[in-house]
């Protein structure tokens, strides 16, 4: 039997998706982890009970592989995603590396599975965990009033730069707490991120952030059409999640109450929207969990045609390992 190769396992979506994989059901004897240079004897966690080897990129023949789930950087991709598919193995690419190869769609599983058709290298890409938790509750809207504009403010947590982003954020406020300096203590961020608000997710490109201008492109993509976009990204002293408003605007006259009847129809996405106090989720609310949750929504009377909400999600869970997973059943099922 061929296995599943997931290539960056000691990063925080790599080890998500080999929870998904151990949660799907898929025994350790199935699964290839992989890291490049890996050391001799490095494991890890598969399950709740097991732990597996980690291999060498470097030496795997991706022709025992069906499918590889590359959770690495977009150097680690540029090297080997190709070679993988050559071998004819499904790749799925969690990095940015193939966004201008039209040979190459950028999927969400249960926005545009039909793309899945167009793989002509065998590989598809997934986009960013705010895409995802942005799309996947619009889409049975743009289905029925076409979306023609979006504003987006997303809230990011520290877990957008790994354990180290993590690691910063969890030193700074034990410092402030015992009343230490801070001095040289800013090393992923450029400013202090606990107890603050960081107006910049990832580097500059002019104007916008790498996140700004991701979210822009990526949107158009995964649509396939040029709607307008404007998005304004930000970190908040958070570990683990994303949260965003988005307000859509539309082409046809748009109910607000039959775009909530379509997001509660819409798999993976949850609404819990009461307006009373507390009648809404948060960042805390959603850890570990592998739906977007929509709260806050309502009509934009700012321009015709519009409506607002506020979405929560686990970026790590369900925004990339979540759909990389999803992705990988639907192909699976699709051959």
């Amino acid at each position: 039997m061929k296995k599943i190769a997931v290539i960056g396992v000691q990063d925080s979506i790599g080890r998500e998706i080999l929870a998904y994989l151990a949660d799907g059901g898929y025994k350790p004897a199935d699964v290839a982890a992989l890291e490049p240079k890996a050391p001799l004897g490095t494991q890890v966690s598969f399950g709740e009970e097991d732990d597996i080897d980690v291999f060498g990129l470097e030496d795997f023949d991706f022709a025992g592989a069906e499918t590889a789930i590359f959770a690495s950087s977009e150097e680690i991709s540029r090297r080997y995603a190709l070679k993988a598919a050559d071998k004819g193995c499904k790749v799925i690419d969690c990095s940015s590396c193939f966004f201008a190869d039209e040979d190459v769609p950028m999927i969400i599983a249960g926005v545009n599975d039909e793309r899945l058709a167009d793989a002509r290298k065998n590989i598809v890409s997934v986009p960013s965990a705010a895409v995802t938790q942005i799309l996947l509750p619009l889409k049975a809207a743009d289905d029925a009033y076409k979306l023609k504009r979006l504003i987006v403010s997303t809230y990011a947590s520290t877990s957008v730069y790994g354990k180290e982003g993590m690691d910063e954020l969890f030193n700074q406020t034990r410092k402030i707490f015992m009343n230490e300096s801070l001095v040289d203590n800013q090393k992923v961020f450029d400013k202090q991120i606990a107890f603050n608000v960081i107006p910049q997710v990832e580097e500059f490109i002019g104007e916008e952030t790498k996140c700004e201008w991701a979210i822009n492109a990526e949107t158009k993509k995964v649509l396939g059409r040029d709607i307008k976009v404007h998005a304004n990204c930000a970190f908040i002293p958070a570990f683990i999640g994303n949260a965003a408003y988005v307000n859509a605007e539309c082409e046809q006259d748009v109910d607000v109450d039959e775009v909530r009847k379509l997001m509660k129809q819409t798999e993976g996405v949850i609404v819990f929207d009461k307006n009373v106090k507390g009648g809404y989720v948060t960042l805390n609310d959603v850890q570990g969990e592998t739906e977007v949750y929509v709260s806050r929504l309502r009509q934009d009377a700012s321009v015709e045609n519009g409506f607002s909400f506020w979405s929560v999600a686990d970026n790590l869970r369900f925004g990339v390992a979540g759909n990389a997973y999803k992705i990988m059943q639907k192909w699976r099922h699709k051959s």
